[in-house]
């Protein structure tokens, strides 16, 4: 048996060759027995202990290879399934992280852009944001628009209230459109 020995980890060369060879396909089984041995001959006999590695070898032949399933385990399926569960979690909670963006404004800063928006209403964006950096707040110009206060403007009126603030001069009028022969349009 040609092994080797990396860090706490035992590789079975002969099995890693027989287990993704054309003709020795049918033992990935056999690969998945080899690893569980060599977890065993390194831990105690009460308990064996698992690396990411081991994991990682385990979960890989029980997904991948039809023949590991029906191999003698050292492991519930239930365990791979939830280590691989685990694996998956991490790997979208890694792919997900927090990478930079663009940084965050200070406070004080926020509080500044809506008190001047709140003390100079007719000033938009661009010319708060000219005037901080006349102060020396280096500050983007989108980041002084949304930090704006908003002001509320009164509701537009809808129709019922339109209709009824000008029922008097649309009662008044008569608005009609009448085609004739010819496919020409008058208006009344």
């Amino acid at each position: 048996m040609l092994s080797f020995d990396v860090g706490h980890l035992q590789i079975d060369l002969v099995g890693v060759h027989r287990a993704f060879s054309v003709e020795g396909s049918p033992c990935g089984g056999e690969l998945g027995a080899r690893q569980q041995i060599n977890v065993l001959r390194r831990t105690t006999p009460k308990r064996p202990r698992f690396g990411s590695i081991d994991r990682l070898i385990l979960v890989g032949l029980f997904r991948g290879l039809s023949t590991a399933r029906d191999a003698p385990a050292i492991v519930q399926p239930a365990t791979v399934i939830r280590w691989h569960r685990a694996g998956f979690r991490a790997y979208w909670r890694w792919k997900s992280r927090v990478r930079g963006g663009r940084p965050t404004v200070p406070l004080e800063v926020r509080r500044l852009i809506r008190a001047m928006s709140l003390a100079n209403p007719l000033w938009g964006g661009p010319r708060l944001h000219g005037e901080l950096l006349k102060l020396g707040i280096d500050v983007g110009q989108t980041s002084v628009t949304k930090y704006m206060a908003r002001r509320r403007r009164p509701p537009s009126q809808g129709w019922r209230t339109f209709l009824r603030n000008h029922a008097d001069g649309i009662v008044a009028m008569d608005l009609f459109v009448v085609p004739t022969i010819s496919f020409r349009l008058l208006y009344g």
